[in-house]
């Protein structure tokens, strides 16, 4: 006796029907949030008026150069020269002794350590630690922000994506769940939002 084609078919069908109900009331409680949690963020004009200040930047997939097999042998080898012979005799110089340098003063603005250089650029740095992993944001006052360093917990793998050298947001993503700091450098100053996704 033969099964009818159709069937596979459907029950695929209905499994995606309900796996798509199923995420769409897990992300809910999120898409409901509409106070910030952050006494800075709340401050902004954007979280009175429930709109984000910047897109969030779109996902691209970074492909990393490719780099020859240390493992493989290599068809030619590296050329020496000798050294060039001249009647001078060499002497040997020491540099002068390195100046004194004195760190710029820090102090602490919403979280933020804000170090001010010789040039008047402020600097922005701040840890964020979720349950996906642990960042360090950097920001200078010129709008650009760059990711120090993004460590992801047991179990999350970690992705940055920047469209704009002001707009960056750090992803720590495991199976069907994410947790993401998005920052950017707004109304001359640092702006970050934390925020989960799934889970």
């Amino acid at each position: 006796m033969r099964s009818s084609g159709w069937a596979p078919f459907a029950g695929w069908a209905a499994a995606t029907a309900t796996s798509i109900v199923l995420a769409s009331v897990a992300i809910l409680p999120v898409l409901r949030t509409t106070e910030p949690k952050d006494r800075a963020l709340a401050q902004l004009p954007a979280a009175k008026s429930g709109s984000f200040p910047a897109p969030l930047p779109s996902v691209t997939s970074a492909v990393a150069p490719e780099s020859p097999d240390p493992a493989s042998p290599t068809t030619s080898r590296p050329r020496t020269t000798a050294p060039a012979k001249t009647g001078k005799p060499t002497t040997a110089t020491t540099p002068p002794p390195a100046k004194a340098t004195t760190l710029p003063p820090t102090k602490t603005e919403d979280g933020w350590t804000v170090t001010t250089g010789d040039g008047g650029l402020r600097t922005y740095v701040r840890p964020f630690q979720v349950a996906g992993g642990q960042a360090v944001i950097r920001m200078t006052s010129n709008g650009v922000v760059t990711l120090v360093t993004a460590t992801p917990a047991e179990g999350f793998a970690v992705q940055k994506v920047q469209d704009s050298p002001g707009n960056m947001a750090v992803y720590f993503n495991e199976t069907n769940h994410s947790f993401i700091i998005h920052a950017v450098w707004w109304d001359d100053r640092p702006f970050a939002e934390v925020s989960e996704v799934g889970g």
